[in-house]
């Protein structure tokens, strides 16, 4: 079967995603998790991405970014690489660390509530997988960041956008927003309606509306 073709333009915006070979964790301690994100800074020094959220689970990760410049691919193929070799030479292994190749949902830019429905996915992984109660103290996501603005947060993350995309004005505001989805995300009375939304996150190409989704149809048709 011929590969997805890699959809890029100026201003994209993508929720991407990544899992361990065989399922295997990316992450053995927090040495490993601050080296991904050290190289994901480094990426975006080079490419000019923005990263609007993250997080890092064991075995895999979750990064909603646009992308100025049509770089997408570039990027990524160098953010995986060198994290791969980093990883390999710290924990004295060999070989693919990745799972194949990366997965990328192109999101129409343009819509705020795709940016607070991606931005809510990405920051409640932690939750989902019991990993902890409360998104906002998760060490190893974005999550924090918007929850007390006090912190000082990464320069290549900006969270203006997800915080205009729920209506939040301040950090207080964003904490109680992600403390109601939180409350929703464990309601076992929503847990068929919260699968069948996700499913739309993990399995899909495009989120946006039919000219949207459209006109990333075309892009592809014309490469």
């Amino acid at each position: 079967m011929a590969r997805t073709v890699r959809v890029e333009y100026a201003g994209a915006v993508y929720h991407v995603m990544c899992r361990g070979n065989n399922g295997d964790a990316i992450f053995l301690a927090d040495r490993d998790r601050d080296a991904f994100l050290k190289t994901l800074g480094e990426s975006c020094d080079q490419t000019g991405w923005i990263v609007h959220a993250f997080v890092l689970m064991d075995n895999h990760y979750h990064i909603l970014l646009e992308t100025p410049e049509a770089n997408l691919v570039a990027g990524m193929k160098w953010l995986q690489g060198t994290y791969t070799q980093r990883f390999n030479s710290e924990n004295r292994q060999r070989g693919h660390l990745f799972q194949g190749r990366y997965k990328s949902l192109i999101i129409d830019p343009e819509e705020d509530s795709y940016f607070s429905t991606v931005s809510s996915y990405i920051h409640l992984n932690p939750v989902r997988a019991k990993m902890c109660s409360n998104p906002s103290i998760y060490k190893w996501s974005s999550c924090r960041y918007f929850s007390n603005r006090r912190m000082r947060k990464p320069k290549w993350l900006s969270v203006k956008r997800v915080m205009s995309s729920v209506n939040a004005r301040n950090g207080n505001e964003y904490a109680a927003y992600i403390n109601q989805r939180t409350v929703e995300e464990l309601d076992p009375d929503r847990s068929e309606e919260l699968l069948q939304a996700r499913r739309v996150l993990q399995r899909g190409w495009v989120m946006g509306d039919t000219a949207f989704r459209d006109e990333m149809l075309d892009f592809i048709k014309n490469k």
